[in-house]
């Protein structure tokens, strides 16, 4: 239809018109007019496109070997650019987007790629954004997706979060003995102010045995008393004489 002066833009595109090798104009989405033979249309997308950045060997800054993989959405946002001032925008993104993210992570460590993947994903985003300009194109997002670690780091963090773990639950473990200790301590001093309570923690504690067990539980109370006060009956006995006696 371009030969006989009409073009059909599509909604997401838009027409960039050469009348003898020259920029007439840039087109709109509808049917378009143009001069036969004079007017070549070539259709430019505007709509977002996913670049996969494949997975590359990187050697951090403190030398530990790691495969980075990410992805880039990018859209052109000036037609013309894209088609004036570069040959093939998607191959020059792919290419960039790799050299970037192997720059941006060779500089940093691993723990800082591990714990800091958003500013990494912000830095590599500005770096690409500022190269790309030029290009009349958009980098909205670069996220890496992908971090495959050696074996060896594999089990050597495995192993440090491992022994983390057991630091936290033996401090924990403490920090309870700790705080067991102390509410003892004041169960002691009330219970040693007040005796009944003893034995009314005694009778409680049989109480929830019997029930748990179902079984019959003979507790010499009584007896233990009576043997207590026998014994301080003797004592004052023995003391009268000696002081009848003086």
């Amino acid at each position: 239809m371009a030969r006989l002066g009409v073009a059909i833009v599509r909604e997401y595109q838009r027409g960039v018109v050469f009348r003898f090798g020259r920029i007439r104009s840039v087109r709109d989405p509808g049917i378009r007019a143009m001069i036969p033979l004079a007017d070549r249309m070539q259709k430019v997308s505007m709509r977002t496109v996913t670049r996969p950045i494949q997975s590359q060997q990187i050697i951090t800054r403190d030398n530990v070997s790691i495969g980075v993989a990410a992805v880039a959405y990018y859209r052109r946002v000036d037609p013309v650019k894209s088609i004036v001032e570069i040959e093939n925008v998607e191959a020059a993104i792919d290419q960039i987007a790799q050299t970037t993210v192997r720059n941006v992570v060779g500089r940093s460590s691993l723990d800082q790629v591990l714990s800091e993947t958003e500013r990494l994903n912000g830095a590599i985003k500005d770096i690409l954004d500022t190269t790309s300009e030029r290009w009349g194109v958009l980098v909205q997002i670069v996220e890496l997706k992908d971090i495959e670690l050696p074996e060896s780091m594999k089990r050597a963090m495995a192993r440090e979060a491992e022994a983390e773990r057991e630091k936290r639950a033996k401090i924990i473990a403490a920090e309870g003995e700790a705080l067991s200790a102390g509410k003892l301590a004041e169960a002691a001093d009330v219970i040693a102010a007040h005796p009944v309570a003893l034995q009314l923690r005694n009778l409680q504690v049989l109480g929830e045995i019997a029930v748990e067990r179902n079984s019959t539980i003979v507790f010499p109370a009584q007896f233990l008393d009576r043997v207590r006060a026998l014994d301080d009956f003797v004592r004052l006995e023995r003391a009268v004489p000696a002081t009848d006696g003086r």
